[in-house]
């Protein structure tokens, strides 16, 4: 079979055409794109296994010293005779309840944020405010810890904390909860840097979902004469719901992870409190504040912090997927 080509109005033939050449260059090319994917998405798994591998063999000393006593011992005492006495609990704890505290702060907020955008803000008061969003995601970690050091935890500690610890003073439960002295440093303060850390996440994720919304679904609901609250509690939520998660799950991932912001403004200590206005520690700031003059045991216990850390992460993120999932299961998907 010849290759026929135009040249100067006419039909010449320009040799012939080897089709099975063409077909096996063609099939080499889409087995090389297939296998260099493919090993690119293997290899995430791979770094991943890496990782866990690492993680328990530097923590291996320590597992079998203190096995799962590990998990509920408070006392953090590197240098004690005969041998250290270390424990998971207040760095867990602190860990918890700070993420808790920036999730129940970030979520309502950014969310408040992204509804106002996508459907209340005027058009010239988008861009500002977008632009103010992306800002403050890319502030790096240690400029958060720096004014919170400096600027946030000098107020909270003046006039925040005081008033807080005299308004619920007697209160059963929030009186242990908001118990003084005020703090420089303290749980709160850490929990307050995280919430705006995380705040932009939940807020562009959120106003990304929103404004997938088809624009015939609202103008339907304001058809029949719903409100923008009742637009956006029965049309708009439900229908990026999915995504909004998915914002959520990302920022407290970010907010588990977090180091040295936490690290500046949390008081690094392992005694658990009942109040959220006394210094505590979580697993990252323990590691990072303590890791680079540690040995032995000691370091085999900083890394299994990191290990508990990530398999905190895992569960949280996998506990978010299972529910993704629920939903879709009973959206009919």
């Amino acid at each position: 079979m010849a290759e026929i080509v135009v040249q100067g109005g006419s039909l010449e033939a320009s040799g012939p055409f080897d089709r099975a050449r063409a077909l096996s260059a063609f099939k080499l090319s889409d087995n090389l794109f297939y296998w260099t994917t493919r090993i690119a998405a293997l290899s995430v798994l791979g770094i991943l296994g890496g990782i866990i591998l690492s993680l328990i063999v530097g923590a291996w000393p320590a597992m079998k010293t203190f096995g799962f006593e590990f998990l509920w011992t408070q006392r953090w005492a590197p240098s004690a005779q005969p041998e250290p006495v270390l424990g998971a609990l207040g760095p867990i704890y602190g860990t918890l309840v700070t993420s808790f505290i920036a999730m129940l702060i970030a979520v309502p907020v950014g969310l408040g944020i992204a509804i106002f955008l996508t459907e209340l803000c005027p058009q010239w008061l988008r861009r500002p405010i977008g632009i103010a969003i992306e800002l403050l995601a890319g502030i790096p970690s240690i400029i958060y810890g720096m004014w919170g050091f400096f600027v946030l935890g000098p107020f909270l500690a003046n006039t925040f904390q005081p008033l807080m610890i005299g308004l619920f003073e007697g209160v059963p439960v929030l009186g242990d909860i908001f118990a003084g002295p005020p703090s420089y440093l303290s749980l709160f303060n850490a929990s307050l840097i995280l919430a705006i850390m995380v705040l932009p996440f939940i807020t562009a994720v959120s106003r990304d979902v929103f404004d997938t919304v088809p624009p015939v679904l609202k103008e339907a609901a304001y058809g029949v004469g719903c409100t923008t609250w009742e637009v956006v509690r029965s049309v708009v939520i439900p229908y990026t719901r999915v995504g909004v998660i998915g914002g959520v799950m990302l920022a407290l991932g970010r907010a588990l992870g977090e180091t040295m912001a936490v690290t500046f403004i949390i008081g690094n200590s392992f005694r658990i409190s009942s109040s959220i206005f006394a210094p505590g520690t979580t697993i990252s700031a323990a590691i990072a504040s303590e890791f680079a003059e540690s040995d032995g045991l000691h370091q085999s216990s900083l890394i299994l912090l990191g290990l508990l850390l990530f398999i905190l992460t895992f569960f949280v993120l996998a506990a978010a997927r299972l529910m993704l999932m629920r939903l879709d299961r009973k959206a009919g998907k």
